[in-house]
Parts: structure tokens; C-alpha cells; sequence
């Protein structure tokens, strides 16, 4: 009796388990990687005014966490290396580099953190903290992406966006803007592997 009544207490201890694990697994976010070498992210501000100069950042790093059930627990997290930038002239990368500038021996990253996230039509409404040049901004990514694509056993899920910023808000001397414009436009296409 007493046997009969262990077994019993052993199968319903791992009928336990086995069910909270389908439990978690059933509402598990998936967890991505940025993939530098399928991503980028840009940017083109203009030169007195009357053309565009147009650079990228090489050293980026990031992740994003997708729950498909629960979409406002979803994150997105990305880290720019300031110094990596590059706009074809190597000159003006170093002026860029400089206290005027990014100043990146001070201000070595840029960074997006999500604070919340939301479901639109094609993509995410994803609000967070902004921090370049040693300031911290709230603002708000359309992410317009999100199909998942299986290549060779790995989950690819990728995102594009566009925004403005304005290099005043973030404690860049007004004085010193100089031939480049206050305003700069940042493209963001970002692909994820699953992790």
C-alpha cells in the first residue's frame, strides 16, 4: 500500500513538472541576436544646407526579445559604438570623433532601450530611452518587420525604421553644429537570429 501510494505521488510529481515546463515553453518569448553582417544602421544630415551627407555605424550590438502571445513583453536593446562611424572620408570621421562632435572618448556608446511595446499594423510600436552624448531622451521606433524566416535551421525575424533627431537635444553645443545640419536622419534595419 504504502508503495503503490509512492509510485502514485512520484507519477503525479512528474506529471507536475512535465506540464509546467509545456507551460513555460507555450509562453516563452523567442530571444534574437543582432546579425551585423545583414544589418545597418545609417544615417544623412545635411551640409549647409543644401546636400546630404550620408554615414554609417560599423561596430553595432544588440537584441531583441519577441513574445508572440504577449507583445508588451517584448524588448529591444541596441548599442552603437560612436567611434565606429563612417562617412567614406577619414578626416571628417575624425572631426566627427572629437568634443565638438560624438566626443566618443566620453561618451564611448549610443544607445536604444525599450520601455514599452506595442502591436500596429505591419510591425511594433516600440517607446524607450535614447542615450547619445551623454543624454537620455524618450522616444518612439515604428519597427515595421516581424515574419519570422527559417534559413539553414536558424529563425531569422528582421525590423526597419526610420527616425529624427535632433543633435541639440542631446547636449551637442549649438554654437559648435557647424556646416552639418542640427538634424539628422537615422535608418535602422536591424535582422535578429534566435539565440
Amino acid at each position: 500500500m504504502l508503495r503503490r501510494n509512492c509510485t502514485t505521488c512520484l507519477m503525479s510529481f512528474v506529471m507536475i513538472l512535465v506540464l509546467s515546463g509545456v507551460g513555460r515553453l507555450a509562453g516563452a518569448s523567442d530571444d534574437y541576436a543582432y546579425d551585423l553582417v545583414h544589418s545597418s544602421v545609417s544615417f544623412k544630415a545635411r551640409h549647409m544646407d543644401i546636400s546630404w551627407i550620408h554615414g554609417r555605424f560599423n561596430d553595432v550590438a544588440g537584441n531583441f526579445s519577441l513574445d508572440r502571445e504577449d507583445p508588451t513583453k517584448s524588448t529591444f536593446l541596441l548599442t552603437i559604438k560612436a567611434d565606429s562611424v563612417d562617412t567614406a572620408n577619414a578626416a571628417r570621421d575624425e572631426h566627427l570623433r572629437q568634443p565638438d562632435y560624438f566626443d566618443t572618448k566620453q561618451f564611448p556608446t549610443i544607445e536604444f532601450k525599450s520601455t514599452g511595446v506595442k502591436v500596429i499594423e505591419g510591425g511594433y510600436e516600440v517607446t524607450g530611452d535614447f542615450t547619445m552624448h551623454g543624454k537620455t531622451k524618450g522616444i518612439m521606433l515604428t519597427l515595421m518587420g516581424g515574419k519570422e524566416h527559417i534559413f539553414k535551421d536558424v529563425k531569422r525575424v528582421a525590423f526597419s525604421t526610420e527616425l529624427k533627431l535632433k543633435r541639440s537635444d542631446f547636449g551637442f553645443d549649438k554654437t559648435q553644429i557647424g556646416a552639418i545640419g542640427d538634424e539628422a536622419i537615422i535608418i535602422i534595419d536591424c535582422e535578429g537570429m534566435r539565440k
